[in-house]
């Protein structure tokens, strides 16, 4: 062997050691649990490989930035990180937190929205969820032109955003909670709709209604029940008078509901207007819109309240004052 090749084999296998310690360095930095992670790290959309890395160092979770964003480029892959905010903890290797960037685990969070609440009811629950800003909810389901957009008759989306225990990112866009739950309710509604449309009743007037037997009685065997008192009413003519409908009506309702407020005119009075609603006053579960199809078969046209959370039944208006005065004495006389 000559002298000039000796060297060269010496610098070539040099370059090898080096490379190999290189790759193993780099290895461990990919491999190695993090020593500490932040609770939850966000990478806003359109987030280059410079800023993720940079958020992941920041983070606590890439032990050197220059290993961080080697390891990246061949563990990873940069051009498919997804935004959102993610949980990582302590412990978390740094290949295991670009597999979640890359195929977008985000931080979900467990919210249940009961029956019968409102959309500002619901807005709330999602805010305190950190899902979505409250104001920014209520203003879509409440906008004249959100209805359309959905293909959803009525005033506004209230009534069809379905109670339901749902599993979402956090800070979402306001409208894809929305389509959340419109979907959710497109899907629980589906076969009964057709039967609504059977009896003659449209989406509007189905929901609508079910929506005002939800907001009077939370007890499941008196829905189908409170549902034939709404339907005898509306066949015989007769008007719903029902609270919960003029409650809906008042904007920043205190919880005292006065004779006035009876009085008062609005498109959701049902003591001054006949018929239904203007539109749906809350959202209702699938076991409501079920009761408005398959009423009992029974002729009661009114009931009122034994403040216990249920209520006694009356098919003629002497009876139903007898009942008053028994359970409402000094009250006042409901529907």
């Amino acid at each position: 062997m000559t002298p000039v090749r000796r060297p060269l084999l010496g610098l070539a296998g040099l370059s090898v050691l080096l490379s190999v310690f290189a790759w193993g360095v780099l290895a461990r930095a990919v491999y190695a649990p993090a020593p500490s992670a932040a609770p939850r790290v966000q990478i806003p959309r359109g987030a280059g490989l410079t800023q993720v890395v940079e958020i992941l160092y920041q983070a606590g979770l890439a032990p050197w930035k220059a290993g961080a964003r080697w390891g990246f480029l061949v563990w990873g892959h940069p051009k498919r990180v997804k935004a959102g905010i993610y949980a990582f903890k302590k412990g978390a290797r740094l290949v295991d937190v670009f597999d979640d960037l890359e195929h977008g685990r985000v931080d979900l969070v467990t919210v249940t929205l009961p029956e019968g609440l409102t959309a500002r009811e619901m807005a709330a629950i999602l805010e305190a969820a950190d899902v979505t800003a409250a104001e920014r909810f209520v203003a879509l389901a409440r906008d004249p032109t959100s209805p359309p957009r959905w293909r959803l008759p009525g005033p506004s989306l209230e009534g069809f955003l379905f109670p339901d225990t749902y599993r979402f990112a956090r800070e979402l866009p306001a409208g894809v909670v929305v389509d959340a739950l419109i979907r959710r309710f497109r899907k629980a509604s589906a076969v009964l709709a057709v039967e609504a449309a059977r009896q003659g009743l449209d989406l509007h007037a189905w929901v609508t209604l079910a929506s005002v037997v939800e907001k009077e009685t939370g007890v499941e065997g008196e829905k189908p029940l409170i549902a034939a008192v709404f339907r005898n009413r509306l066949a015989a003519g007769m008007r719903l008078q029902t609270d919960p409908t003029v409650i809906y009506g008042i904007e920043n309702f205190d919880g005292n509901l006065r004779r006035s407020d009876l009085e008062r005119d609005t498109p959701y009075n049902t003591y001054t207007r006949a018929g239904l609603p203007a539109g749906p006053i809350a959202n209702p579960g699938r076991s409501t819109l079920e009761a408005v199809l398959r009423p009992a078969e029974v002729p009661y046209l009114y009931f009122v309240s034994r403040n216990d959370g249920t209520h006694v039944f009356s098919t003629t208006y002497s009876e139903h004052l007898r009942a008053v005065n028994l359970y409402q004495r000094g009250g006042r006389r409901r529907t």
